[in-house]
């Protein structure tokens, strides 16, 4: 692993933070962005890390990461005539840490395989102060023999790593696990509006339901923020409809109409459109 010469192409928020493990670990590494600072930022943390000017120079890597937006973009990254994965080289490997569908994960593992490449599909369960710590869980999926040869890479961007099976079960794993917390955040961004109603102190009703059944992860980090008016960028407006919108398409392929989550997803749509796709998905609370 010490020879490997890796790639990653997405330095955003969570993106930057893993890619930067790999070069404080001393690791080689080329990346790409379509933000030249945030490549200077990921470079900035040590030595052994340079730019590309475009996705193509990672061609020759040993090990491509990527963490983009959009399953369009992965798609446009890396499939087709043009795609890295018909430029990479047999025996490579290349790992997705982004939220897609498992729709588009069956596209990239079939394009690899039929390259001699190795894919791993890596959403993470945290967020970018995670990612920077290199704390991030990964939920990896792919053949188990390349999460074997890959189990050391993965360990250096994040931790715990957990295997799912599949790529599919992975991405779907991640879609679930978004789905449930944002639905949760909208339900707690109701009951604290109408906590308000009540006439309750918002500091003393947010610290009496953590002592209930009402405890959860989006009251313990996300309540504080909306009780000191902090709806700055940790995960956006944007990125969690996109998600919830995936993850309800998948529960509709597979037959399941996914009801509350649609519900929730009318909220962080109404968010969208009030001018609030840029801040924390906890602007929820404020169409609430």
């Amino acid at each position: 692993m010490s020879s490997m010469k890796y790639g990653y192409i997405g330095l955003g928020l969570m993106g930057g933070g893993l890619a930067r493990n790999l070069i404080r670990a001393g690791k080689d590494v080329t990346v790409f962005d379509l933000n030249p600072e945030a490549i200077e930022k990921t470079l900035a943390v040590g030595t052994t890390g340079k730019a590309a000017q475009n996705a193509a120079e990672l061609a020759g890597c040993d090990v491509v990461f990527t963490s983009l937006p959009l399953p369009k973009h992965i798609e446009g990254t890396m499939l087709g005539e043009e795609g890295l994965l018909s430029k990479m080289k047999a025996g490579a490997t290349y790992i997705d840490v982004s939220t897609i569908d498992p729709k588009t994960a069956k596209k990239l593992a079939v394009a690899a395989e039929s390259k001699g490449i190795g894919f791993l599909a890596c959403p993470l369960g945290k967020g970018p102060a995670q990612a920077e710590k290199a704390e991030q869980p990964i939920f990896a999926g792919g053949k188990k023999e390349v999460y074997e040869k890959m189990l050391d890479t993965l360990k250096i961007v994040g931790n715990p790593v957990y295997y799912l099976g599949g790529a599919e079960q992975a991405y779907a794993f991640k879609l679930i696990s978004n789905m449930i917390g944002m639905t949760n955040l909208a339900v707690l961004a109701e009951g604290l509006r109408i906590g308000e109603k009540a006439g309750i102190d918002p500091k003393q009703l947010q610290e009496l339901l953590a002592d209930t059944g009402a405890n959860s992860f989006q009251l313990q980090v996300r309540g504080p923020w909306i009780l000191n008016n902090d709806f700055g960028n940790r995960f956006g407006v944007s990125l969690a409809l996109k998600d919830v919108r995936l993850g309800c398409d998948m529960a509709d392929d597979w037959g399941y109409d996914a009801r509350f989550t649609k519900l929730a997803k009318k909220f962080y749509e109404i968010a969208e459109a009030q001018g609030f796709a840029n801040e924390d998905c906890n602007a929820v609370y404020k169409v609430l």
